[in-house]
């Protein structure tokens, strides 16, 4: 894994972050109150790497097709994710992420 990037959960989550951050620029919130919005309304996506992947896969005990299918993408773009020829992003990768933390289950 190379580094974390960070999603809204939703728009109104987004809204709501926003509207905490700006009272914590203009000292009305603290640190640690934005630390818990942070929490609330941010999801952490992983940059996974080819052998991360196959392992979430794996762990699954799917096919690369069957896989494919629960990603909704390709068994060729599931095959060069794990090779290292691409890397996932977008809807794709915010679900491996969620599959990775939480199972296969999570995302059926």
């Amino acid at each position: 894994m190379v580094k974390a990037k960070r999603a809204y959960r939703s728009d109104a989550l987004r809204s709501a972050h926003e509207a905490v951050e700006g009272l914590r620029k203009v000292g009305a919130v603290d640190q640690k109150t934005m630390r818990r919005f942070d929490a609330a309304c941010l999801t952490t996506i992983e940059d996974l790497d080819a052998n991360s992947i196959r392992q979430i896969r794996e762990a699954a005990q799917m096919s690369q097709a069957v896989f494919a299918q629960v990603l909704n993408v390709s068994t060729s773009i599931v095959s060069k994710w794990e090779q290292g020829e691409k890397r996932p992003s977008g809807p794709s990768l915010k679900l491996l992420s969620l599959a990775h933390k939480k199972g296969v289950d999570a995302i059926l």
